[in-house]
């Protein structure tokens, strides 16, 4: 026993149970006797700061959506990726629209349970990694905070290559990112300041996920203002074309291959 977690598919194993809690299907994890334990995903900051959220909205039907969730699939076209598709909410309620939709993810588990839910197309992998199946696309979805996929000012390039690569001419990326800048909690600002003192943007998070005995690697993960948003995606091939901040501190951030690209 060492105290720190067991390296796993975190993101798979928490799908799995929440998906067993709501339908019944699989075992669940009790609490005791016959009580279903409620699934919380366990996010663990590189000062210390530990946060817990339930993740049975990684299921949630429209009808629980966010409105930037439905405005993002509102204007969804073509062959879309959904980048991070989790347990599937997005992808479902496209392919009822009829819009043809692959799923991607690094979680086998949260694959299984997508294809469960009735999700068609399935990839496991990062983009990166896609690139290499020849598949191209119309639109790009990060939501559910996936705007954080950028990483920072190192992985953001290398990012929207890959997405570059697998774009059609024309292709949009709608992403949902949240503005870190209007808190006036001590806990964030000062996390803002002690990041750019090392040469990072204010909300450049390090993070792992821990849920059980499970945790992941640490890795970084992006929640930025859209002016730095604008300046990740200068000199890409992209251009960002829209923000709806109609939620702020929520946006949903549209970009734009450029012609030629």
């Amino acid at each position: 026993m060492t105290g720190e977690p067991r390296l796993g598919d975190v993101f798979g194993e928490l799908l799995r149970d929440a998906y067993a809690v709501h339908t019944g299907i699989g075992p669940r994890p009790l609490v005791g006797g016959r009580l279903p334990r409620p699934v919380i995903e366990i996010i663990e900051r590189d000062d210390g700061l530990v946060n817990g959220a339930p993740a049975a909205h990684y299921l949630d039907g429209p009808e629980h959506w966010q409105p930037y969730d439905h405005r993002a699939v509102d204007r969804t076209r073509g062959a879309t990726l959904d980048v991070g598709v989790g347990g599937g909410r997005i992808a479902l309620v496209l392919q009822e629209r009829g819009i043809p939709v692959t799923g991607l993810d690094t979680s086998p588990g949260a694959l299984r349970v997508s294809r469960h839910r009735g999700v068609r197309d399935l990839v496991l992998g990062t983009v990166d990694e896609h690139v290499a199946d020849g598949r191209r696309y119309d639109t790009f979805l990060l939501l559910g905070n996936n705007l954080g996929l950028f990483e920072g000012r190192e992985r953001a390039p290398a990012f929207l290559a890959a997405l570059a690569a697998l774009a059609r001419p024309g292709a949009q990326v709608i992403a949902h990112g949240t503005d870190p800048y209007g808190t006036t909690d001590p806990v964030h600002t000062g996390y803002h300041e002690h990041n750019r003192r090392r040469g990072r943007l204010g909300g450049q998070l390090r993070l792992r996920l821990r849920y059980r005995e499970l945790g992941t690697e640490w890795f970084d993960y992006l929640v930025c203002s859209a002016e730095e948003l604008a300046e990740l995606v200068r000199g890409t091939g992209w251009r960002l074309t829209d923000v709806d901040d109609r939620d702020a501190p929520y946006y949903l951030a549209t970009l734009r291959l450029a012609a030629g690209r």
